[in-house]
Formats: C-alpha cells, structure tokens, sequence
C-alpha cells in the first residue's frame, strides 16, 4: 500500500466532498430519497448506466409511487415496464421485494439492515446503499465506482481485484468517516462514475489527484487478472431479451409461433424460452404466451 495512504488530516475526505457539493449530478433519487425511490433505483442502476435508467425510473414511479402500488400489479407488468434495462429478473424480484414490503413491513421500506438483507434481490451493496442513502445510517458502500477510486488513490492500482476481499473491505470501514458517512458513500460513487472512470480517467479534475497513489506512481497500467468484457452479441442473454421484446410489445398473450420469428436458430430460441418459463418471467397457458 502507498505512502500516500489519504486520511482526514490530509483533506481527502474533505476535498472529496466540497467537490459532490458543487458537481454532484442532479438525479431523481437524489434529489426526494424516499426509501422506496431510493430501492427502487438501486435495483435499477445494477449493471446500468444512470442514463439508460433515467427515463425508465420516471415512469416507473409515477406508476408505481409506493411498494403497494407495485405489489397490486402482476409480476408480468413489471417484467413490461422494466423495458430495455436488461436482466429482466431485477425486474421480477423488485416485484417480490414490494410483496414482502407489504406483507411484512407494513408497506414501508425496512431501515434496519438485516431486514433489508432479507428483501428478495438485495444483496450486501444494496442492502449497505440504501440504509445510507434512504436513511443516513453509517455503512460501507461498496460498488464498482468506489472500489476504483479506493484502487487508484489509496493502493495506486488502476483497477481493483475482481473480488472484493476482507482488506478491501477493511481499508473502506477505515476510510469511512464518522459524520456524513452516506454523503461520503455518494460522493466516491460519484467520483468514480464522472472522474475516475474506467476507460477515460478525468485526472486533471480531480479533486484528490494531489493525494491519489496512482497518480504519484506515473499511473501504471492494470497489470492483474485480464478484466473481461461482457459479450452479448449472438449470446442467450440477447436472444431472451429478443423474445421477451416480443412479449413486452404485444397486448394480447401470443403464439409459439410469433416467438419463433424472434431469433433463427432454433435450439438456441428454445433453450432460452425454457429458460424463461423456468425463471417464471414467462408464462405458457393452452399454447400461448405471456409475460
């Protein structure tokens, strides 16, 4: 680890969040974080750009304003609405979390961690975002942006190891201040998405590139684990996204042989409706289809 290692005495986290004050993005769930916007958004932003999300969170809440409102709705219209975000299964267990809201929680929002771990779909980061980011409890937020910048400005590594370790996770509980830990949580994700990104780090912008390891070292290139892009060309994942388009767009449940027109190779399309029918985002009633 670097000798630059930033602490509070440094103006790291100080710097980090004068800088959120002026260039935070103005984002929906931002701006109101009611607990159910604030859910609703993290399930959204999984694997999502915030621009690809925008539109479709919009309309999502003016549908569904509370969890009860979504829990009233058949799963199918959620898996509809969800539209093109991908991994429609967000979609589905965001259903069944509203379920369990209503029908454990009283329609609201659990604070308490634990609670929240239990919801369906929410895992330890999500879980950790929205205690902090609804309720302003004090926990390590961990996603793909704010494990970059810790990389970069603590380790001076371009990129973080594939898995989050113990270490990782105890270096963030040191970095984490005592006061405003959720505006610190928000703040580095922010850094991460805007500044120091992936591909096109912003390092002249920077707030803290005085103090980032990285920089310091001449900003050496990864040089462990090759990292993997996601394919999706000619992959099941595009051929079920295929075939739900075909039952997002109709009104009416539809044939086996409307599906069949979605994708050409048909042991391919067969398999991934299978798949559907398995995972219960599709459904299949005396020969036709429906979500």
């Amino acid at each position: 680890m670097s000798s630059l290692v930033p602490t509070s005495s440094t103006g790291f986290h100080a710097d980090i969040l004068d800088w959120f004050d002026v260039a935070a993005r103005d984002l929906p769930w931002r701006a109101d974080p009611q607990p159910w916007r604030v859910l609703v958004s993290e399930f959204m932003l999984q694997q999502t750009p915030v621009a690809r999300v925008l539109p479709v969170f919009d309309a999502w809440m003016h549908r569904w304003p509370t969890p009860a409102a979504l829990a009233a709705a058949p799963p199918g219209e959620a898996v509809r609405a969800w539209g093109k975000l991908g991994y429609p299964r967000r979609a589905q267990r965001l259903h069944a979390a509203a379920v369990v809201i209503v029908d454990q929680h009283g329609g609201e929002v659990p604070s308490d961690i634990d609670d929240l771990l239990a919801l369906p779909g929410v895992g330890d980061y999500t879980a950790a975002a929205i205690a902090s980011f609804a309720f302003g409890q004090r926990h390590v937020v961990l996603d793909t942006n704010v494990r970059r910048v810790f990389a970069r400005t603590v380790d001076g590594m371009e990129f973080p190891q594939p898995s989050i370790s113990a270490a990782e996770r105890a270096l963030a509980a040191t970095l984490l201040p005592e006061r405003e830990a959720h505006r610190w949580a928000a703040a580095t994700m922010e850094l991460g998405a805007v500044i120091c990104t992936a591909s096109s780090p912003r390092c002249g912008a920077c707030p803290v590139v005085d103090h980032c390891a990285w920089n310091a070292a001449g900003r050496p290139s990864h040089d462990g684990p090759p990292r993997r892009g996601q394919p999706y060309a000619g992959t099941d994942r595009q051929v079920r996204g295929r075939l739900l388009d075909v039952l997002r767009d109709a009104d009416d449940p539809v044939r086996k042989a409307d599906l069949d027109q979605a994708w050409d190779d048909a042991e391919q399309r067969e398999r991934c409706l299978a798949s559907l029918l398995a995972d219960g985002l599709v459904n299949e009633t005396n020969g036709l289809y429906r979500l």
